[in-house]
């Protein structure tokens, strides 16, 4: 609910921010929680594209199979999915070629150990999806990521997170106003 609340905030507010909404993959294998997140989804009247579900604990065969038929339901929804918490495993690349996912997420943190694997090199000429890169805190992350071949990263090296508050109170400060008077640029509602 929290999830669809900021979705519709940003929407009501002329803005066409999607969200993905994260959820265990064996929820999706429960009729009667498809039902209830279906008539969530379609009660909150977004347009289609804004709401993402974000599959995750998906680590075994099982869970895979389980959930496929509630993904389904929700593609037809106009539910975009992402695969959250991507490690590289076998099972999870042959569930991406299946399902075609809108989205990737992978947490580089993982890799700054044992190193890059070279399956995980160059992504986004294996998949037809978008790749977002998180966790970004050290320079190795960021060539992993370039490694990768991710269309989006994000993380305390590139910007701490802000909250809704500041956002929205971001045009007031001295560092918006720089960089608005560098780029001026309108937004959707015609504003400077």
């Amino acid at each position: 609910m929290e999830g669809l609340d900021t979705i519709t905030y940003w929407y009501r507010s002329g803005r066409f921010i999607p969200g993905v909404l994260p959820l265990p993959a064996e929820h999706l294998a429960s009729s009667k929680f498809i039902d209830a997140l279906s008539d969530l989804i379609l009660n909150s009247r977004l347009p289609v594209g804004l709401v993402s579900l974000g599959i995750h604990k998906l680590n075994d065969a099982d869970r895979m199979d389980s959930c496929m038929e509630g993904l389904l339901r929700m593609r037809r929804l106009g539910v975009l999915i992402h695969l959250l918490q991507f490690s590289g495993a076998n099972l999870q690349i042959q569930w991406i070629e299946k399902m075609e996912p809108e989205g990737i997420h992978i947490e580089m943190g993982q890799f700054r150990a044992d190193g890059l694997p070279h399956r995980m090199t160059s992504l986004d000429d294996k998949f037809h999806t978008q790749i977002y890169a998180s966790n970004i805190t050290l320079v190795k992350d960021l060539e992993n990521v370039m490694a990768i071949g991710a269309h989006h990263s994000y993380g305390g090296l590139m910007m701490p997170p802000v909250s809704r508050h500041q956002i929205l109170h971001i045009s007031d400060s001295r560092i918006a106003k720089a960089i608005f008077s560098l780029h001026p640029h309108k937004t959707q509602n015609g504003d400077k």
